[in-house]
């Protein structure tokens, strides 16, 4: 089990029957998918943050027809370069359905390593779904901007698509740990956009240093995927933020393609974090 705190008091949680429990009494119960909500109400920003069900369901689809294969070899790939140690500490912060969560701790587990690995995401549709998948992996609601892990704790932390609490990172990760972060590249979706917009815009690249961490290099992903079907197209606009804010003739000028060949780019930026001085 992933060594999680409790968000109310900062004292470590223990497995006790039916959920976790801390020194101090406070109690949270584990939901019958079998993840715990670590998010108390002062943090909470809407009555449900996060992706809501049709989002989630969406990329869900999407993920398993395996059209991000190959992003998530990458991923895997890099993550058994640079986890460090036989029993590695890896938490997904913004793990969504769990999709890269469990394919890095499986890639681990082939290395011959024994990981402890665990994913947090606000969204509780999306915890819901990767704790109901993924069993062996420690599932929890929570925000990633306050996340109930001890400082120095973690080995490998991913960061795919989702929001950057780069103190959080700093503060969880320990000295040779290494942070996965996963950016869309310039023409990420470029064709799915020509349809949408009428002046579709690249995505901006940039190299960012971040205090604490040593960039070890910077790999390019891109690959382009033929969507064979209506219900593909859909289900990969629902998943991306283009579904909240797109012009009404851009969206039916999609539902009316039966087939897309789009563009999928991607870096994945690799930091190991550095010793304080």
């Amino acid at each position: 089990m992933f060594p999680f705190l409790c968000p109310l008091c900062g004292e470590a949680l223990q497995g006790v029957p039916g959920g976790l429990r801390c020194p101090g009494g406070h109690r949270f119960d584990r939901a019958r998918e079998g993840y715990v909500h670590l998010l108390p109400v002062g943090q909470k920003h809407s009555k449900a943050p996060g992706d809501d069900k049709g989002m989630v369901a969406a990329r869900r689809a999407f993920l398993d027809r395996g059209w991000y294969s190959p992003l998530r070899d990458a991923l895997c790939d890099l993550a058994v370069r640079y986890a460090p140690g036989p029993a590695p500490a890896v938490l997904d912060a913004g793990c969504g359905e769990g999709f890269y969560t469990a394919a890095v701790r499986d890639a681990l587990l082939a290395d011959g390593r024994s990981p402890a690995a665990a994913g947090i995401d606000i969204s509780k549709f999306s915890v819901q779904k990767a704790a109901k998948r993924y069993p062996g992996i420690s599932f929890a609601v929570a925000s990633a901007y306050r996340l109930p892990v001890a400082a120095e704790s973690v080995d490998l932390l991913l960061n795919v698509f989702s929001p950057l609490a780069i103190d959080e990172f700093r503060r969880v990760l320990r000295p040779g740990g290494a942070y996965l972060y996963v950016v869309p590249a310039a023409r990420h979706l470029w064709q799915l956009k020509e349809v949408l917009y009428d002046r579709p815009y690249p995505n901006e690249e940039r190299e960012t240093p971040y205090e604490g961490f040593a960039y070890q290099e910077i790999l390019p992903v891109s690959f382009t995927v033929h969507l064979p079907a209506q219900a593909d197209i859909r289900a990969l606009f629902q998943m991306t933020p283009y579904y909240w804010k797109t012009p009404r003739q851009g969206a039916a000028r999609l539902a009316a393609l039966e087939t897309l060949a789009c563009e999928m780019a991607f870096h994945i930026h690799v930091f190991r974090r550095e010793a304080a001085p």
